[in-house]
């Protein structure tokens, strides 16, 4: 065991591993570990330069008692930065300490350097590395010991009920309404970020946590400790990034369904809403409005002068917002062109095919330089150069057809390697690109994010949710935890995306709760895929912009007078928030804040404010109590240390107690903190 004191950091190097050790911004440490003979040197989410620090770095002996009954020194490390440090034993395990408190320690159980009183013999080690066969990549699996009763929350979107997930198995994977963003705030004071784009899986199991990675060439993550949860999303923050400024002119409603499947119905939507005095921040165009996949062009035939429509749109002060996928069918004229200059994803063995949905595609390698270049001159002639403000990147994960990611293969490596990156890079080729154009403030659409994603302007959603109160409550948690795990600006499908009749009273009774809830989030946003399906094709092509289904309507008057009503009111009521909601996207931009916040965000020393997920803070301000049951129309709500006044009637109720409030259709109880 070799260790090497530097200036802010502790190396180690044991059994021809070395693990780096070092000062990574106020009370954080970044470790990293490899069995290679230099480090990648990939900052991967790490990308913002942080406040230097002056760690206390250095090595002492510690005397062990021998099986023989004699006395020998063994060699420790130990870095101490802040709040935050880190001992390593002679075995090369680490133990990682907030202000002396044992918070995280490697899981040893393997004789000589087991830490833990119990069973030494079972050879399971903290860091395991095995190679991948015909690589210089490792399968890895990097192992802690679990605390009893902490709990842990973050890491991105996962499709289920648990927000603690204390005792969940979470694959680290982009799939179709599951983002994987592996920051995880601790109730125990700390919060560490996976640094590894690479596909696997994490347990946190209540006998152990393991991280388990298919195909890397490094470990690498980043832990950073303090009071409040809060503080623990900040210093995250400093490391990898801070959104942008939101545009005031997005903060209202969102106009969108599956599918405007013309120029004109854009337009007559467009005029009905200002008809009615209700104004719309952007309009957006869904997908098939395309010739082919890959095209990235408007039909003609359905969309014959795309500028004067967006000049129309802009004259009414809507912004204009485009779907644009990354596959690209084999009959698009740029599949060949692609193919040919090696921008389109690999398949390591049978046909290439990465996708099939109304197509034989293949999608774009974003990883590749060059894609980004020419994907951008295609979009910028046939959208941007019309005046599109903005693009819906839809199937961003990518939304492979089978995710089989041992199969495919860009540029820069293996999907087992570094596919959860894809959806930043991929909102990069239009971010970046816009930046340049000397656009300010881009703002884009996407169904997948990545650490950091954060910092390029990406609005993300919770993908093809199912038109239920189960999917409803899932989307709150979702939020909550994306929030946690450092991406702000997030979004769900008002009333879910998958609806099987529009014409159900407890589907327009989901609705309505849906978008009361919606109100109270960073983006309200009407979209949906509303059934059934009985609209006839424009045209009888297989391509093209007429072909494919559209849903039912999806305006907000689509649903009746009374639901009418309902929107309008809460229409309204998004209106008169404005000022604060802006207040709430600055500080997202300074400090890394969430607009919607878990209850222990803003009351950490509420230890009931742990265990709540069916409520939710908007700000500091005000206390939503979203209806997430069919036919619920009183429900109980807990109030924190405070008073608190109730939106509806004005009453004002004293903090530390749970209360019962009516909820009849036309409310969602909130509570303002006074």
């Amino acid at each position: 065991m070799e260790f090497i004191a530097e200036k802010n950091a502790l190396v180690f190097k044991r059994q021809g591993e070395t693990v780096r050790i070092e000062a990574w911004g106020e009370n954080s440490l970044r470790v990293r570990a490899t069995m290679l003979k230099d480090f990648t040197g990939n900052d991967w989410a790490l990308t913002e330069k942080v406040k230097e620090t002056s760690a206390e770095v250095k090595t002492f002996d510690v005397t062990y008692r021998t099986g023989e009954g004699t006395d020998v020194d063994r060699t420790h490390g130990k870095i101490v930065n802040g709040d935050i440090s880190c001992e390593v034993n002679f075995a090369g395990v680490m133990s990682f300490y907030k202000k002396d408190k044992l918070i995280l320690r490697e899981y040893f159980r393997s004789y000589d350097g087991t830490i833990s009183r119990e069973s030494r013999c079972l050879k399971i080690v903290n860091r395991e590395w095995k190679g991948v066969q015909g690589s210089d990549n490792y399968k890895l699996k990097v192992r802690f010991d679990s605390n009893p009763g902490e709990k842990l929350f973050g890491m991105g979107q996962y499709q289920q009920q648990n927000m603690n997930l204390k005792g969940c198995t979470l694959e680290l994977a982009q799939r179709n309404s599951q983002i994987s963003v592996p920051f995880a705030v601790s109730s125990l004071g700390y919060g560490m970020l996976w640094n590894n784009p690479g596909v696997g899986q994490v347990t946190f199991g209540n006998n152990m946590t393991l991280w388990d990675m298919h195909s890397t060439k490094e470990m690498d993550y980043y832990i950073t400790v303090a009071d409040t949860p809060k503080e623990i999303v900040a210093n995250y923050a400093s490391a990898t990034g801070y959104a942008g400024e939101f545009p005031d002119e997005l903060m209202g409603l969102w106009q969108c369904k599956l599918r405007y499947r013309t120029q004109d119905e854009v337009l007559s939507i467009a005029r009905k809403y200002k008809e009615l005095g209700i104004h719309i921040d952007q309009i957006v165009i869904d997908f098939f409005h395309w010739t082919y996949q890959g095209d990235w062009k408007f039909d003609k035939k359905y969309w014959p002068d795309p500028k004067a429509m967006v000049d129309e749109l802009h004259s009414m002060g809507i912004k204009v917002i485009v779907s644009v996928w990354p596959s690209v069918d084999r009959k698009s004229e740029n599949f060949y062109p692609m193919l040919e200059k090696g921008l389109l994803i690999k398949t390591e063995r049978g046909a290439l095919q990465t996708y099939d949905y109304q197509g034989d595609c293949v999608e774009i390698d974003v990883f590749n330089p060059e894609t980004s270049k020419y994907v951008w001159e295609v979009c910028k002639k046939n959208y941007y150069d019309f005046g599109i403000d903005g693009f819906w990147l839809d199937n961003s994960e990518p939304d492979y057809g089978v995710y089989d990611f041992e199969n495919f293969r860009y540029i820069d490596g293996s999907a087992l390697e570094v596919s959860n990156l894809y959806p930043q890079k991929y909102s990069r080729v239009f971010y970046d690109n816009m930046v340049k154009e000397g656009q300010k403030n881009p703002v884009n659409l996407l169904r997948c994010a990545w650490a950091g994603s954060q910092k390029y302007g990406n609005v993300v959603w919770s993908g093809d949710v199912p038109s239920t109160f189960e999917a409803l409550q899932d989307q709150l948690q979702c939020g909550l935890n994306m929030g946690l795990a450092g991406i702000p600006w997030w979004t769900t499908d008002i009333g879910g995306f998958m609806t099987d009749d529009v014409n159900d009273p407890d589907f327009r009774q989901l609705l309505i709760r849906w978008y009361q809830f919606a109100v109270y989030t960073a983006v309200f946003r009407l979209h949906g895929d509303r059934g059934p399906y009985n609209i006839p094709a424009l045209d009888d092509r297989d391509w093209g912009g007429g072909y494919l289904h559209t849903g039912q309507d999806n305006e907000m008057w689509s649903y009746g007078d009374d639901n009418f009503k309902i929107m309008k009111k809460y229409y309204d009521i998004r209106k008169e928030l404005k000022p604060y909601i802006k207040s709430l996207y600055n500080e997202a931009s300074t400090n890394g804040s969430p607009l919607i916040r878990t209850m222990f965000y803003e009351f950490p020393e509420d230890e009931k404010c742990w265990d709540i997920q069916d409520q939710y803070m908007f700000g500091e301000k005000y206390l939503v109590a979203p209806i997430l049951h069919l036919n619920e129309f009183e429900r109980e709500v807990y109030l924190p240390k405070g008073t608190w006044k109730l939106t509806s009637t004005g009453e004002e109720f004293a903090g530390e107690r749970t209360v019962k409030v009516s909820a009849p259709i036309e409310y969602m109880p909130v509570f303002e903190k006074l």
